[in-house]
């Protein structure tokens, strides 16, 4: 087996539960996998990618409905939207793995466990959802992740630092306000939805790291400063500026230096 073929494979793959246990048993096999590094592979048509059920139906992000955390029914449309992030997750770290050839090994390797995690908090989440009585695809969803992904198609140097340290990292920011939303609750479905929660956090501050060490990576094989093209490619690509307030401590571990959290601070 093959990794950046089957990741093609898995990208294409609609059903969620497929996907995500594909995600899962090509990590499985990661010590003995094969990669064909520099090889160049089709890309299937545009419409094809990524694969995904028909549900949840896909609108624009302002056409999404949000839920106080207050109701059953808005945690569980709070939880179906990060269920959607997570599965989109799955599908951004497979598109790493085949779309860029001529990376080393590690890359290949790193952003195949970034996709057996994802597949993990997705698999977490919808459990959740299931056990109290809703269900992935059963609210609306955006695109949003996924948008981003197309648009730095071209450039590895962009997809780097636009998707796991840009519109990944702001998870970072996110997530510990969302939690306490749900504990101020006091709802036991609501207390395990944080506990998951802990489990996405901890491991996403991985994620943005893999995304911070191959955008360095990138950067140095080009010439580029990294700390100052960041900044270009955020201005070319039209990415999301952060929302406050800033995780700090979760973006330090993440490997931001001080000069780019100051700047990421700046920009609030």
């Amino acid at each position: 087996m093959e990794l950046r073929q089957s990741a093609l494979h898995a990208l294409c793959v609609r059903d969620p539960e497929e996907k995500s246990a594909l995600a899962l048993a090509l990590h499985a096999q990661s010590a003995s996998i094969s990669i064909a590094i520099d090889a160049q592979l089709t890309a299937p048509p545009a419409a094809d990618l990524p694969g995904h059920p028909a549900k949840p139906e896909l609108k624009p992000h302002t056409a999404v409905a949000r839920r106080s955390p207050a109701t059953p029914e808005g945690r569980a449309i709070l939880l179906h939207a990060i269920a959607h992030i997570e599965f989109n997750a799955i599908n951004l770290a497979l598109d790493a793995i085949w779309r860029f050839p001529g990376m080393p090994r590690q890359y290949y390797l790193d952003w195949l466990q970034v996709a057996a995690e994802e597949a993990k908090h997705f698999r977490l989440l919808r459990a959740h959802l299931q056990k109290w009585g809703a269900d992935y695809g059963d609210f609306p969803a955006h695109q949003g992740l996924w948008t981003m992904c197309e648009k730095t198609a071209g450039d590895i140097v962009a997809r780097m630092a636009l998707v796991p340290r840009t519109l990944e990292a702001r998870g970072l920011d996110a997530t510990p306000q969302i939690q306490s939303k749900l504990q101020q609750t006091g709802a036991p479905d609501a207390l395990e939805a944080v506990a998951i929660l802990d489990i996405i956090l901890r491991e996403e501050v991985g994620h943005v790291a893999i995304g911070n060490h191959w955008y360095r990576h990138v950067c140095a094989a080009q010439g580029l400063n990294p700390e100052a093209h960041y900044s270009d490619l955020v201005a070319r690509y039209e990415a999301p500026r952060p929302k406050p307030p800033i995780n700090l401590a979760a973006r330090s571990q993440a490997g931001f230096s001080p000069a780019e959290l100051a700047w990421l601070e700046a920009q609030l």
